[in-house]
């Protein structure tokens, strides 16, 4: 090889290797451990960790929260202004804001007002005509009474909306920045509409974030690239995979072997496995978040307020504590949210009293016992590791005040809609907030809102008590009617309160930009492999 024909391959190979240089973050995808599939792609029509996970990547608000905590900051909205009377909230809407291009569609025009209108008017009005095209039920928006709650919503001009409420709402600002709100192309509903495909909306979704959808095959991986067409910051990362994988021992071992990157929430009894091991970070916070059991209020025998607090005064939380949550890092649920949070009630108490228990089941005409099933959770939460494990340990405590539970599980989709449905007398679920506000935890679940069918809790004294608590702009005051409120939560027994837990998430060394939630949720923007 000649001199000159050699220090031209000598450039060439510098130019590549410097490029190579520039590009590893780009190159390398990052996977993530997902613990159970997403119910859909709608952000509207369902509200489970694992599902907003996913749209959480793909869609955004009109707010969102500062990376790491509560506070709300511009999203789609550039900015917002709040009434006095906290009844009036505008938004000027961003410009130059783009929706996924994608093989099934093609956007026209960039973001404005008609989309916000579409996404929120499906919501309040049945008779849309793409709620005719395509029924669904809009679970938060629901629970929350977002009919009950708004007086219009006004398209001012194509950057700035104004939504108007029917009384005063101190909170109201945050819910546009929860995962149920993100905005949706109305010019692709008007699509799929024209082609007859409106349910298409779930399955193929169109929104405005870092990421946009590539494939999905259920139970097994949910493919995303990097959005090109983004405003803000270009991702690191062009290709974001969840790989589903439901037991958690399962995902721990991928992350150890570098199949992923990142995974869901482990349990502490896992945290042994990546003792000593210098390849893995393990970040941690103590999470707004709780689980609970929730009773059956529609059907005997859990319709009847003895057999309720018999059933929670029967079990031996200490015992269960020990073999959920070896390390100690749990607290026991004793009201709807956890103690960090304003208003919460330091009178209330757990009990346990089998020999009381007995004699309540026995004032309501069960002296013989009784039976009724159970649901074991099907999926490991950080407020619940072992469904199985917990439902078998409260099946014994049941079994010695003469109660007969026979535990039940379906597939997590299917556990959703059939306790949906009513088809169980108890049944394990839990909540995590993302303001660091009461009112995110008793109104989507223990509203009279989100009771359409009877299953769940409606109390006109506790109905009364929130609603003047999220009107009230004294901090005081909205402290002093929550703790009246869970005085009797407390009382009635809608749920058996169990834990709140830290939230461990585990993630190999090379991840970087990963930024944990109060609430334990997780955000893939910005997040890469160095």
């Amino acid at each position: 090889m000649n001199l000159q024909r050699f220090t031209v391959l000598r450039v060439l190979l510098g130019f590549a290797a410097a490029l190579m240089i520039g590009l590893p973050a780009l190159a390398k995808p990052l996977v993530y451990c997902a613990d159970a599939s997403p119910e859909g792609f709608d952000p509207g029509m369902w509200d489970s960790a694992s599902t907003n996970t996913a749209t959480g990547q793909m869609f955004q608000g009109l707010l969102g929260f500062k990376r790491g905590g509560t506070e709300l900051q511009p999203q789609l909205a550039s900015a917002w202004t709040i009434s006095p009377d906290a009844k009036s909230f505008t938004f000027t809407l961003r410009q130059g804001v783009k929706f996924h291009q994608t093989p099934y569609f093609t956007p026209t025009r960039e973001f404005n007002a008609d989309d916000v209108m579409f996404t929120f008017e499906r919501f309040i009005d049945p008779q849309h005509p793409f709620n005719k095209a395509f029924p669904a039920t809009f679970v938060y928006p629901q629970n929350l009474g977002l009919a009950k709650l708004l007086e219009g919503i006004d398209r001012i001009d194509d950057h700035t909306v104004r939504f108007r409420l029917k009384a005063p709402n101190v909170t109201f600002a945050a819910n546009f920045a929860m995962a149920w709100a993100g905005i949706h192309s109305a010019e692709y509903a008007a699509q799929l509409l024209s082609l007859g495909r409106a349910s298409q909306i779930n399955t193929q979704p169109i929104g405005t974030g870092p990421y946009r959808f590539k494939s999905y095959a259920k139970d097994h991986v949910l493919r995303m690239q990097a959005n090109p067409d983004t405003w803000g910051p270009q991702q690191q990362t062009e290709k974001l995979i969840f790989s589903i994988s439901r037991e958690p021992n399962v995902r721990v071992q991928k992350l150890l072997a570098g199949e992923c990157h990142i995974t869901a929430a482990v349990r502490d009894l896992d945290l042994s496995a990546m003792d000593g091991r210098k390849d893995i970070t393990v970040m941690k916070t103590q999470a707004l978040n709780i689980s609970y059991l929730a009773f059956n209020l529609r059907k005997a025998p859990t319709d009847r307020r003895d057999v309720r607090e018999a059933l929670d005064i029967a079990i031996d939380r200490d015992s269960i504590f020990k073999a959920l949550f070896p390390r100690g890092d749990a607290m026991q649920a004793v009201s709807a949210f956890p103690p960090a949070i304003a208003g919460f009630n330091k009178a209330l108490k757990n009990e346990y009293n089998p020999a009381r228990a007995k004699a309540l089941l026995a004032k309501a005409g069960f002296a013989d016992g009784l039976e009724l099933d159970l649901w074991a959770l099907p999926v490991a939460r950080p407020t619940n590791p072992n469904g199985q494990l917990m439902a078998q340990l409260i099946q014994q405590d049941w079994a010695k005040i003469g109660v007969k539970a026979h535990i039940k599980t379906f597939e997590w989709g299917e556990y959703l809609k059939r306790a949906n449905n009513g088809e169980h007398s108890v049944y394990m679920s839990g909540w995590a907030g993302e303001t660091g506000d009461a009112d995110e935890f008793l109104t989507p679940n223990l509203s009279c809102a989100a009771n359409k069918t009877g299953i769940k809790f409606c109390n006109p004294e506790f109905e009364r008590l929130i609603d003047a608590a999220r009107a009230s702009t004294d901090p005081q005051k909205r402290v002093a009617l929550y703790e009246q409120a869970q005085e009797i939560f407390k009382r009635e027994r809608p749920w058996i309160t169990m834990a709140h837990s830290t939230v461990y998430i585990p993630m190999r060394k090379d991840v970087q930009g990963f930024v944990m939630a109060p609430n334990g949720s997780v955000d893939f923007e910005h997040v890469y492999r160095k």
